[in-house]
């Protein structure tokens, strides 16, 4: 089939609407450089280049945004989730996967935690499952030549169009993909394009030039071998909505904010020199300003120095707006230190709403990481009918004001051995975030209080009966 320009560079509708969103999120997410350049500083009325350009590279992000998503990751990926692959457990290849899911040496859950990330940035993002075209003899010489599906994590911007159709059953599948893939060094593209019968790879040199098909092989599993992982789902078909929706506006203005600080303190320090054309004088730190004798009064430079009573304002709202971004993400109770911000009754609150939402993307790794193992199934002439799980509850809790709670009733000496048992792994809990670790800890406890809770509290049973005899 022979592609015209159009057809190549076509988008969906979508991707129009929310590419700049996309941008966006990911300039956010990045800081530093990224977000320089994407000058989201705004620029002050009159201001000349080179100011402009300075207060640019003098003004820090305080990156809100990644550390949200990374807050999230912790805690999702803190405990790996148990996968049961039923009647493909022992396909050969499967091993191979688990180790080296991407062919680059990154094992499948480094690659899925990877493609959350993504996720949470973008909203959604795909993974690309594939399988090199390699003609074998044997399955044998296929897997020692170590020929076996691989995934490939495509964040949005590189998805370009897509296309779902609903089945009878009711159940909407892609048809259609059609991705970025790649960019040479001299500027070109190479596109492939997903059909339910072949996959197409196009290379484009440039805007102006005719697509050039350069290889067409068969889809050998007949379906569109992607996976979307929403991050959370909007309302519309393949698109998810971004962790970052509302946390990137409020970050860009504590940017603003944060340069207006930046503005306010060097003035302050280095106060501006006002003077006629007239006069030779300059300032600067330990500077002395020379003017003649004969110079009339109004004329006289002058050093123009602001107060420094902004500085207070401007500090208020930035605290203002972190608060508003610990709000939205659920996360005031895990990157705040301040302890009067909330009662007991509010911070269990804020964990089970931050609960709630890591809940909602184990669900969806869950779901996307099933649909994974059935393409890779698929590939392997083989079955997926196990199951993926991850967990879904976190135990989000106040460690350190937990700590405190359970050394007091550790103090009261209740006199219960299951009850002192219980809450030193409690306080075990609130201390060693190793999950086998723990597990070893909890089995110590639980050993040292059947040896040792019957001899310490009374006297053996023989012991009492010599007492008796003796008496």
């Amino acid at each position: 089939m022979a592609y015209n320009r159009n057809q190549v560079l076509d988008t969906h509708k979508d991707y129009q609407e929310t590419i700049n969103n996309w941008e966006y999120y990911i300039r956010s997410y990045n800081g530093g450089y990224d977000y320089m350049i994407g000058q989201y500083l705004n620029r002050y009325n009159l201001e000349l280049d080179n100011e402009f350009n300075q207060r640019l590279a003098n003004t820090p992000c305080d990156n809100h945004c990644k550390n949200i998503i990374q807050i999230y990751s912790s805690f999702l990926f803190r405990v790996r989730p148990s996968r049961d692959f039923g009647s493909m457990q022992d396909e050969p290849s499967l091993e191979s996967f688990l180790k080296d899911a991407d062919l680059e040496g990154n094992n499948l859950n480094a690659v899925i935690k990877q493609a959350q990330n993504y996720s949470s940035i973008y909203g959604h993002c795909f993974m690309i499952l594939d399988k090199p075209s390699v003609t074998t003899n044997t399955r044998a010489e296929e897997l020692d030549q170590e020929i076996r599906p691989y995934v490939s994590i495509v964040t949005p911007e590189n998805v370009l169009d897509w296309n779902f159709k609903r089945e009878l059953n009711g159940k909407y599948t892609l048809d259609y993909l059609k991705i970025r893939e790649e960019v040479d060094k001299d500027g070109g593209t190479y596109m492939r394009m997903w059909y339910l019968d072949r996959v197409d790879t196009v290379y484009l040199k440039d805007d102006r030039s005719e697509p050039t098909l350069i290889d067409t092989v068969d889809n050998m599993i007949g379906k569109i071998p992607a996976v979307i992982l929403y991050n959370s789902k909007s309302h519309k078909r393949g698109i998810g909505q971004s962790d970052l929706t509302d946390i990137a506006d409020l970050q860009k203005a504590i940017y603003n904010e944060y340069s207006e600080m930046e503005q306010l303190i060097r003035l302050t320090n280095h106060p501006s020199l006002v003077k006629t054309p007239s006069v030779n004088a300059s300032a600067g730190a330990g500077a002395v300003i020379e003017m003649p004798d004969e110079l009339e009064p109004n004329l006289k430079p002058y050093l123009l120095q602001p107060s420094g009573q902004n500085l207070t304002a401007i500090m208020d709202s930035i605290n203002n707006k972190v608060d508003s971004i610990n709000r939205i993400a659920h996360t005031g109770a895990v990157r705040t230190q301040k302890t009067g911000i909330t009662s007991g009754v509010a911070l269990q609150t804020e964990f089970e709403l931050l609960n709630a939402r890591l809940s909602e993307k184990a669900d969806n790794l869950q779901i996307a990481e099933e649909q994974l193992f059935r393409l890779y199934a698929l590939f392997q002439n083989s079955t997926f009918d196990g199951e993926i799980n991850y967990p879904d509850s976190f135990n989000i809790r106040d460690y350190a004001a937990d700590l405190v709670y359970y050394q007091q009733a550790k103090a009261l000496n209740i006199g219960s051995a299951t009850f002192s048992k219980e809450v030193d792994k409690e306080i075990a809990r609130a201390v060693v975030d190793d999950d086998n670790k723990l597990n070893e800890i909890f089995e110590e406890i639980d050993q040292q209080s059947e040896v040792g809770q019957f001899t310490q509290d009374e006297p053996a049973q023989e012991d009492q009966e010599v007492e008796q005899e003796t008496i």
